[in-house]
């Protein structure tokens, strides 16, 4: 088990966005996460935002790789 922490601790937590306009709530990391580390919060608008559980969370970046807001900014 400490093993597995070392390997964690060595790659950083991805960040889905910075600001809520950075993200869209299409659900898509959500539904590629393999591990199920992230849930879907809704806000006090009732729009939905992705929320990162550190602990599930192995660092593969598939939630980075298929999200379209972070395609569209490499794009630009």
């Amino acid at each position: 088990m400490r093993a597995i922490n070392l390997i964690k601790s060595e790659k950083d937590l991805p960040i889905l966005y910075e600001k809520k306009e950075d993200c869209c709530g299409c659900t898509a990391c959500y539904a590629i996460c393999p591990k199920d580390a992230i849930s879907m919060k809704t806000d006090e608008e009732g729009f939905v935002y992705p929320v990162i559980n550190e602990s599930k969370c192995v660092r593969c970046y598939m939630c980075l790789k298929v999200c379209v807001f972070k395609k569209v900014q490499q794009d630009e």
